[in-house]
């Protein structure tokens, strides 16, 4: 990627600090992080010290989120006078907007990327909302069409942590902690309240996760004990990297499901040091480790859940982000696509690369469907007849990588989405010959 940093921008912009919530410490001047404590009379180099919380201040520790941040100039000299800004296809739950779609599994072919200039704010499309960004609850799918950079701008998402997966081009991520770069089989997460801006080589398209409830964390691994799935050490987060430019700037903020901007006069990146487990952070997909069953039956995609975004009710996710990569397959006597269900779930799956084992016709990379809670879908036709005649030898599925936003809410299709043109009116067909086999006389 390459992208020419502003000017004022220190040079390092390519360290990362590893591990899933750590507490990280980090500096671009020496001697700019404090030690010992968080808040000095007076701070080296001049700089404001400011602690930016995650998570209500007596959240127990294990759960506790905030960090400290050195900065030129504290937040509270960012802001102006804000004006509501539209961005009119970025929506926010609970969308009162009617659709006349039916209750039904759907499924989009891939949004071109337009020819025109669009950035990750004005190019953001979403297409299913589900619960109130207001209580905090439930979740937005979105897909990103960026074809130009964010120039002199920033953003910050009071309402929503955001979970960011790059399907076609890269996206670099110039947060106020430090810069991540991600491509195609990466992923980027910004927490709520964390400003960026993002920046691009070239057209890019990604899906992104709006998650209105308590941040993404590593599942429990249960009976599988210490090791595989996601593991700690393969999130990355920026080292220090700061901006000081004192030149017009916008800013732009996401609250209660309103946009918000104003103008000041200097950017707003310009944190010198920062330490804290509250961070933005990047995953290498192809770092997860699957489990799956190796003697016979088929386990249940919980296997397979790479974050997640708990609820008040234990076990039952606001979110879960479930990752489908490339793995063996080798159990015996089982039919070893996907099973027909029903679940309490509501499921926006996408295809980053690469072709998924139960629907291999016409669910494409870029693409992206919807099972919503308790409607019916599994394997289509072709690839029921395929799995249960196919002889059980071992066999990889190779080069594939796709994904699932799970919530336990159901998910409601935006007007913009329900009139695409990628919509696919025939999707109910791939399960029309499913034929009737059952014969009482045979065993």
């Amino acid at each position: 990627m390459d992208i020419t940093p502003p000017q004022g921008l220190t040079a390092a912009i390519a360290g990362y600090m590893s591990g899933f919530g750590n507490g990280f410490e980090t500096e671009a001047l020496p001697g700019a992080l404090p030690i010992g404590r968080n808040s000095p009379q007076r701070c080296a180099y001049g700089l404001y010290a400011e602690q930016l919380s995650g998570s209500p201040f007596t959240a127990p520790r294990a759960s506790n989120q905030r960090s400290w941040l050195y900065r030129i100039r504290p937040t509270v000299a960012h802001i102006g006078r804000f004006r509501k800004h539209a961005l009119p296809f970025w929506v926010s739950a609970p969308d009162t907007v009617e659709n006349e779609l039916p209750i039904q599994p759907l499924r989009w072919d891939p949004i071109p990327l337009p020819d025109h200039a669009l950035t990750f704010l004005t190019g953001m499309r979403t297409i299913t909302t589900a619960g109130d960004a207001s209580s905090q609850t439930g979740m937005a799918a979105h897909i990103a069409l960026v074809t130009e950079s964010m120039t002199d701008e920033t953003f910050w998402n009071a309402d929503a942590e955001m979970l960011v997966a790059p399907q076609q081009g890269s996206l670099r991520f110039r947060t106020e902690f430090g810069v991540i770069d991600t491509a195609p089989g990466e992923i980027a997460v910004i927490p709520r309240g964390v400003k960026f801006r993002v920046e691009v080589s070239g057209p890019a398209r990604a899906y992104v996760c709006e998650n209105y409830g308590g941040a993404f964390t590593l599942p429990e691994r249960g009976p599988i004990g210490a090791n595989c799935m996601a593991n700690q050490r393969d999130f990355l987060s920026p080292v220090a990297s700061y901006e000081d430019v004192d030149a017009p700037h916008r800013v732009t903020v996401k609250w209660g499901g309103v946009f918000w901007t104003t103008e000041i006069g200097h950017s707003p990146l310009d944190v010198v040091a920062w330490h804290g487990n509250y961070a933005p952070y990047k995953y290498d997909l192809t770092r997860y480790s699957p489990v799956g069953p190796i003697l016979f039956d088929h386990a249940d995609p919980s296997i397979f859940t790479c974050l997640t975004a708990p609820s008040e009710t234990p076990g039952t996710a606001n979110i879960d982000f479930v990752l489908f990569p490339e793995r063996w397959m080798v159990a015996e006597n089982t039919f070893r696509p996907p099973w027909y269900h029903m679940n309490l779930m509501s499921e926006f799956m996408g295809l980053i690369y690469g072709q998924y084992d139960a629907k291999p016709q016409g669910f494409v990379p870029g693409g992206f469907s919807l099972h919503n809670c308790m409607l019916p879908h599994g394997p289509d036709a072709d690839a029921f007849e395929k799995a249960s005649t196919a002889e059980l030898a071992p066999h990889k599925l190779a080069n594939t990588m796709a994904f699932m936003f799970e919530t336990r809410l159901p998910q409601r299709v935006t007007a913009y989405a329900a009139t695409l043109p990628q919509l696919q009116k025939g999707y109910l067909d791939c399960w029309s010959g499913l034929r009737k086999t059952f014969d009482p006389g045979r065993r």
